[in-house]
Formats: C-alpha cells, sequence, structure tokens
C-alpha cells in the first residue's frame, strides 16, 4: 500500500472547475469525491474523507458523519459522532450499524483533531452547524413596551 499526498487546496480548486483546467490540470472525479467539507456554527469548515458505509475501514479516531447521498449528489447529515472506542473494529461496527438503522449510505470522517478534548469541539461545533443549517438563522426577540 503506498502513500499518497494529496494537496487541499487543489481539491478546492478542482470542485470550482474550469480554472483549474487551464492550468494543465485535469479534474480527477475519485479524487474530488474522496473529500468533503463541513461547516461548523463557527464558521469553521472541516474536511471529511468520504467512504461509502459497506467499504469504510476500521477506524481508531475522529469525528464521523452518517449521511445519506441522493441521486443528484445532494447529502444530508443523518448523524454527527466521535469514535469512541480504542478498537477500530468496535468502532466500524457501531458506524454501520447506526448508518443502517438511519439509512446512510456514506460515512465522513474528520481525522485531524488530535486530542479528544478537540475532538469533542469539532463534533459540537459541526452538530450546532447543521442545527442552524435546518433551522434558518434565529430572529431577534421582540418585545414590547
Amino acid at each position: 500500500m503506498g502513500a499518497r499526498i494529496i494537496q487541499l487546496s487543489e481539491i478546492r480548486a478542482l470542485r470550482r472547475g474550469p480554472a483549474c483546467e487551464t492550468q494543465g490540470r485535469k479534474p480527477e472525479p475519485r479524487l474530488i469525491e474522496r473529500f468533503h467539507f463541513w461547516g461548523g456554527a463557527s464558521e469553521r469548515r472541516y474536511v471529511h474523507t468520504v467512504y461509502d458505509l459497506l467499504e469504510c475501514p476500521e477506524l481508531s479516531g475522529g469525528t464521523f458523519i452518517l449521511a445519506r447521498r441522493d441521486e443528484s449528489g445532494r447529502r444530508e447529515v443523518l448523524s454527527i459522532g466521535r469514535l469512541l472506542h480504542a478498537s477500530g473494529s468496535l468502532n466500524l461496527a457501531e458506524i454501520r450499524q447506526r448508518g443502517a438503522n438511519l439509512g446512510a449510505n456514506e460515512v465522513h470522517v474528520h481525522l485531524l483533531a488530535a486530542t479528544d478534548h478537540e475532538m469533542k469541539l469539532v463534533e459540537f461545533d459541526l452538530r450546532a452547524g447543521q442545527l442552524a443549517a435546518t433551522t434558518g438563522p434565529m430572529s431577534p426577540t421582540q418585545t414590547h413596551h
């Protein structure tokens, strides 16, 4: 198994479209689909590696999003959580079971949080960001005197 260094700035450029082709690069569809950025309530963006639910490898740590991707490519977040076990196979079993119960077909994993505390912050930020996205902006409370 070989390693490959991927520049996330190149993935962003490839997603933007034709401009990258003028620089002599052609988009690699599988590479573009391999990563997805999700935003948190803090407006930070977190890069996630995307796996098919049944092709997800064992994972020993990180934050995950279970999503359903439809035929048009639209993704719906079904669950957000953290990998809690030292055993990668136990984490994978829990992800697959929860994903199957929810009807997920993708697992998005954020692996860049180094500590449990950082993983909790990412998890809560993503959850709050998804809540804000589904409920819309909060309106100020109006009071009458």
